[in-house]
């Protein structure tokens, strides 16, 4: 009889938690892989915004979570870039433009994350290619949209062609 009261107020601790903790909100970026943003690009040239992040980066999940699913943000990503995840500590092989990667042990990293990141592994970081060939633009640490906003649209917009960043930041109007 104990064993059964027992297992019933587990299973109702079980439910009534359940029911408090909000479902995991999906991302609204269009996410796609780094193969698919490469042939992209070649159809259609945009920038790419690489978002380097593991599996047990806290801050990555709240980004994730605050930044990501921001209609605003997500909107302008999926308008303005090909949007690529990337699990910085993947085992896989990884073809970028025509040279392949594998994982660093040393880094306990994929090789293309610590090129991306030129070996500062620090997560979330944001890595932005204004155009393929660019040298990577790498933006660590977590993003509030209003943080992620000015070099979003630097890139997205194409004003990086005319002036440098600190110049279009003195100008930005924030709209988020």
């Amino acid at each position: 009889m104990k064993k059964i009261v027992g297992l019933f107020i587990l299973v109702s601790i079980v439910v009534i938690a359940g029911a408090f903790i909000a479902p995991p909100q999906e991302s609204k970026v269009h996410w796609i892989s780094i193969a698919e943003a490469q042939k992209a690009y070649q159809n259609e040239p945009r920038p790419i915004l690489i978002d380097v992040y593991t599996s047990w980066c806290g801050w990555c999940k709240v980004m994730d979570k605050e930044t990501y699913t921001k209609d605003s943000v997500a909107d302008y990503i999926n308008q303005h870039y090909y949007a690529v995840r990337l699990d910085a500590e993947t085992k896989d092989s990884i073809e970028w433009r025509g040279r392949k990667f594998g994982y660093k042990p040393e880094y306990k990293a994929n090789e293309f994350a610590v090129y991306l990141l030129n070996g500062q592994m620090a997560f979330p970081t944001i890595v932005f290619l204004a155009e393929i060939t660019s040298q990577p633009a790498a933006l660590a640490g977590y993003q509030k949209p209003a943080q992620l906003e000015p070099p979003l649209k630097f890139f997205g917009s194409g004003a990086y062609k005319t002036e440098d960043f600190v110049d279009y930041n003195k100008t930005f109007s924030a709209k988020w």
